[in-house]
């Protein structure tokens, strides 16, 4: 048996294809590989349109004769397997399409759950929107500037240009004080709180209403959650002396979901009781650069960079796709959240990093945060006004600021509206989906509804499909 893999090169077109070929049984190498060619394409591992090697390289590289390969190549062509023109190389021909794969005895199909035409999922930006151009403009640039050694064994901090950057703007944007070695680089929000959650060790409190998600990863790490409850002014931490936590995860730009900002003194209570017991807040900054009726609200960590753990991601302001996150840490805390991410970088790409620090050193990020901020202002306030015109019986509330709105609903309809918008094709989620198991705060019914997602073109449509999910007034 001969198992080669092939790499030709085309006249003028500098590396050509990679072409893994299996060469076995009796007879003429010609039949070999006529064989191995039939069975690539009817497996469909060789697509119609797929380009060959050019046989005179096909030829040396499998160490068979050209006029084999050649011979080959014509036989197949003759066959209907191939095509080939002067000029244009030979290719997998269009009809040659792949057999059925055998998977094993049927199963009987499950029910096909709706199909979602609208997506109104709370966690979700506008991906139509992501700054294509821009983002190409930063990649070019940074990857022309960037030092050789940017390519070799990745430092787990994150790169240099990324850290620099991200301190400055997170000064200047969020009012957070760090430095570009107290900052770590991770893939996202999720992966930085699963990071932490292993420095940690014993009871977290988070707020009574928060993403499950964010909860898992922190029992995951071992951690037992408490619920700290939240009101119209963010969570209650003034509370937190009644718990016995080593830290406590909030959401004080815009609380997510229940919406608003945490208020001046809960967010001094906060932090004097991080300082009076050595516990640490982490602080997400959950939709803090998307704000309309407000003014801004820096972060929570300026007030104490030595026991704030500053989290923030590009998830909602680009994409959440980019995986690109990062923590601005007390001094004290560097190392013992390095030793937990490895000793080297295996989760971001450095070519990601380098654009983003491009982007937000040239301006770009800027300019992106105010346009997509008038554009979702633009949508709530549509939001808004259709509720108030087709459904007034139902409250908005949490919507100063970021990407979703509460719509406060009759009690005991959230299970019933849920389900209904589900047959009209709408994505969304019920508030109780946010609670606390362990929370006493009384339950509320509602919808989170995040108007980030749905693209322009389609926001209009959306709404009507929601008002019709909507119950009635009573």
């Amino acid at each position: 048996m001969s198992d080669r893999r092939v790499e030709s090169v085309g006249a003028g077109a500098g590396v050509g294809t990679d072409l893994h070929l299996e060469l076995s049984g009796r007879g003429p190498r010609r039949e070999q590989l006529m064989l191995a060619l039939r069975d690539a394409i009817t497996s469909g591992r060789l697509a119609p349109g797929t380009r060959l090697p050019p046989y005179r390289t096909l030829a040396v590289d499998l160490g068979i004769a050209r006029n084999t390969v050649g011979e080959a190549y014509a036989e197949l062509v003759a066959e209907g397997w191939l095509t080939a023109r002067q000029g244009s190389g030979t290719h997998v021909a269009s009809r040659a399409t792949p057999l059925p794969v055998a998977t094993g005895r049927a199963r009987p199909s499950a029910p096909a759950a709706p199909a979602v035409a609208y997506d109104f999922m709370p966690t979700s930006p506008d991906a139509s929107a992501f700054p294509r151009s821009a983002w190409l403009t930063s990649a070019r640039r940074a990857l022309n500037a960037a030092p050789s050694d940017a390519f070799g064994v990745g430092d787990p901090r994150g790169r240099i240009e990324l850290r620099t950057a991200l301190t400055e703007y997170l000064a200047r944007a969020r009012g957070v004080r760090t430095a570009p070695h107290r900052i770590v680089v991770c893939a996202g929000f999720a992966h930085a709180l699963r990071v932490f959650g292993e420095v940690l060790d014993g009871t977290v409190a988070v707020e009574s209403y928060g993403l499950a998600f964010h909860r898992s990863l922190l029992t995951g790490a071992g951690l037992r959650t408490v619920p700290l409850a939240v009101d119209a002014d963010g969570a209650r931490t003034a509370e937190l002396g009644a718990v016995d936590a080593r830290a406590v995860l909030l959401t004080p730009a815009h609380q997510f979901p229940t919406g608003g900002p945490l208020r001046p003194e809960r967010r001094t209570a906060a932090v004097d009781w991080a300082r009076a017991t050595g516990s640490v807040v982490l602080e997400d900054d959950y939709d803090g650069e998307f704000r309309y009726d407000r003014e801004p609200v820096g972060a929570v960590q300026g007030l104490d960079p030595d026991r704030v753990v500053y989290l923030g991601s590009t998830s909602k302001s680009l994409s959440p796709a980019l995986r690109l996150g990062w923590m601005a840490l007390p001094e004290g805390l560097v190392d013992d959240v390095l030793a937990v991410k490895g000793s080297r970088e295996m989760w971001t790409g450095v070519s990601d990093q380098l654009t983003l620090a491009d982007f937000i050193a040239r301006g770009a990020y800027d300019r992106h945060v105010r346009l997509m901020r008038r554009t979702y202002r633009r949508r709530r306030d549509r939001l808004v006004a259709v509720l108030a015109e087709r459904a007034p019986h139902i409250g908005v509330s949490g919507i100063a600021a970021g990407l979703h709105a509460v719509l406060d609903l009759p009690p005991g309809t959230e299970q019933d509206t849920v389900r209904a918008a589900g047959r009209l094709g709408l994505a969304l989620a019920g508030l109780g989906a946010f609670r606390h198991p362990e929370s006493a705060v009384e339950a509320r019914d509602g919808l989170v509804i995040g108007f980030g997602a749905p693209p322009d073109h389609a926001f209009d449509g959306a709404l009507r499909a929601l008002c019709a999910a909507l119950p009635p007034a009573p």
